[in-house]
């Protein structure tokens, strides 16, 4: 990832336009030039509105001079010159017109493009690893991307509508002033306009990090409240609210101390644009008058210079802003671009195939060899691993928390690569084949439900979205939970709120197996998956679990012993290794850690 560090990215970002700004100009292009023939002729609509707003100041000098006669002159009888209003009617109209029909042109490549780059980085989030969502903040996350997409309309509204416009502009008085008049005035306008930029440039880049240190203090004030209220709970249960505000009242201030120095920075800035447009506007207009004074000018072009310099400056007010927002919506833009580029860990090989199961109603064969596997270098979760779990049937995983169990499911469904070893499917090893295809096959009820915050019937039918109202009730049955649900008033209908709190853990649970379930997958993986059950309700999905087990491979991993006795293998696991195999009576039989186990979780049940 580009964004390893906020130092490395302030750093980064205090440098005016430099080799990362015009990188991400150029990541943004191909979505821009996908409508090139609209883009030509809004460009070229914005040329001939530049054009038609020159001819009306021009037109404007004509009227004055044929103005400026003497009352009683008999030019007078012919005062009004009707063809020069019209014509300047025609032009203001015109300068309306095309300013309009460019933003009309414009409108759909600029959502074209926020669009497509929304939802091209969302899909690449998904297809991150697991690591990278552990590592990084949801909160901080869906802020970057909320702000790179509001930085692309920022970047051409600032520079199609502000900037390209004013240097158009501007190329066309200081060509017009060559033209028209000595080579003064269009020197002291440059000057002015040189002077006035790099002063705004310099002036901005230094109050750049006062922006940034607001952009970074609301990031983290966002990531501490989204994490403090979807952990409301756990706040509630130790009596936290006070630490949780506290915690985000440090950030506000901070944010706090960063926005009133860029306020006091703004003054300064804007009181140096104003004397340097007010020295360059004295300037041409002292040229200006003595041409009038001379005789070589009209009042006519008095007014003229005056104009066309009051409507150059107009925009330049307003330079800094504009320059300082086109910086800032390239840094946002950056932050989500980089998104887009963070290489994907776990990333199907150019020759992946689609898995193939040899007989999908039975569930497929499944191997681990010598599978070793660690998340740190330090600590080695899995060491030298092998098992087989012959196709459809039952193969539980037990041990101690820590012992490596829920690892297994997480390699099986290619969240994580082995580091070495390799994992076969039906003899086919799963980094050779398509990752989608894969998790098609297998049908996962992790330890930890997270429900969607939606209906109960949503969360269910969330296993397979094509399915019918009547398969997502067959789901339900299956998973025990159809009862509970038709006695709720609102049914199917019913919300279960942020991450399904207004469920109960086993209701949760059961809903996650219903969900599985209408998935139809041929291999089932249980991790923990009964834990939050009460034991009527845990021996009835029991009995239903060796029923859906006959057509399908399936592995549980377990905690209670009771809920795999039989398993037609069960394997315990301690410290990421196998030290016993075997079923469920002949484990007793060694009277080794598994019966040990068994003795301890009779006697707790006793008790």
């Amino acid at each position: 990832m580009r964004h390893s560090s906020g130092r490395h990215h302030s750093d980064t970002e205090s440098k005016s336009f430099q080799r990362g700004d015009w990188r991400v100009i150029r990541d943004l292009l191909p979505y821009l030039l996908e409508y090139k023939f609209r883009v030509a002729i809004a460009l070229s609509c914005l040329v001939l509105a530049k054009v038609t707003n020159l001819g009306i100041p021009i037109l404007m000098k004509r009227l004055i001079d044929a103005l400026n006669i003497k009352a009683g002159a008999p030019e007078s009888l012919l005062v009004v010159p009707v063809g020069l209003l019209l014509a300047y009617g025609v032009l203001r109209i015109s300068a309306s017109m095309f300013t309009e029909l460019r933003e009309f042109l414009f409108a759909r490549v600029t959502q074209n493009a926020v669009r497509k780059v929304a939802l091209q980085v969302f899909e690449h989030l998904h297809s991150l690893a697991l690591s990278f969502h552990l590592a990084r903040q949801t909160g901080g996350v869906s802020r970057d991307i909320e702000r790179g997409t509001r930085g692309i309309q920022s970047l051409i509204s600032y520079s199609l509508y502000s900037i390209l416009p004013t240097l158009i502009e501007f190329c066309l008085v200081l060509g017009y002033f060559a033209y028209s008049y000595d080579i003064w005035f269009a020197g002291i306008t440059l000057a002015a306009l040189v002077f006035y930029i790099t002063y705004t440039i310099v002036v901005t880049e230094w109050r750049t990090h006062f922006r940034r240190t607001m952009n970074d203090m609301d990031s983290r004030a966002n990531q501490k409240a989204i994490d403090s209220l979807l952990n409301f709970e756990t706040v509630k249960y130790f009596g936290n609210e006070a630490f949780e505000a506290s915690r985000y009242d440090e950030n506000l201030k901070r944010y706090q101390a960063a926005a009133v120095m860029s306020q006091k920075s703004l003054a300064i800035l804007n009181l140096g644009q104003q004397s340097i447009i007010a020295i360059g506007l004295v300037m041409i207009l002292w040229r200006a008058t003595l041409g009038v004074v001379a005789g070589t000018m009209t009042l006519g072009d008095l007014v003229l210079v005056n104009t066309l310099m009051i409507q150059l400056y107009i925009p330049l007010n307003f330079l800094g802003v504009i320059y300082r927002e086109i910086k800032q919506s390239l840094a946002d833009m950056d932050r989500m671009f980089s998104l887009l580029n963070t290489e994907k860990e776990i990333a199907d090989t150019p020759q992946a195939k689609p898995l193939h199961i040899a007989n999908y109603s039975h569930g497929p064969d499944v191997t681990f060899e010598h599978v070793s596997f660690h998340y740190d270098a330090k600590r080695e979760i899995l060491h030298d691993v092998s098992f087989n779990i012959p196709a459809g049937t039952i193969t539980a995983v037990v041990g101690q928390s820590g012992a490596g169990k829920s690892t297994l499911a997480r390699l099986l469904f290619r969240f994580y690569d082995v580091q070495s070893g390799k994992i076969l499917i039906d003899a086919q090893n799963i980094l050779d084949v398509q990752q989608a295809s894969l998790r098609k096959t297998i049908g996962i009820v992790p330890q930890d439900t997270v429900l969607f915050n939606d209906t109960i019937g949503y969360n269910i039918a969330y296993g397979n979205p094509k399915a019918s109202i009547k398969e997502v009730h067959e789901a339900a049955r299956a998973a025990q939970i159809d009862g509970f649900i038709k006695h709720l008033p609102d049914g199917y209908e019913t919300q279960v709120g942020e991450r399904g709190l207004k469920l109960s853990g086993g209701e949760k649970q059961r809903v996650a197996i219903a969900r599985t379930l209408l998935k139809k997958p041929a291999m089932l993986i249980f991790d923990e998956a009964t834990s939050a059950l009460d034991s009527k309700t845990e021996r009835a999905f029991q009995e239903e679990l060796l029923s859906l087990a006959k057509n399908r491979t399936t592995l549980i991993i377990a905690h209670r012993l009771s809920t795999i006795i039989h398993a037609d293998q069960i394997l315990v696991m301690d410290h990421g290794q196998i030290v016993e195999r075997g079923t469920h009576l002949d484990l007793l039989a060694m009277n080794g850690r598994y019966a040990e186990m068994w003795q301890m979780q009779e006697r707790a049940a006793l008790d």
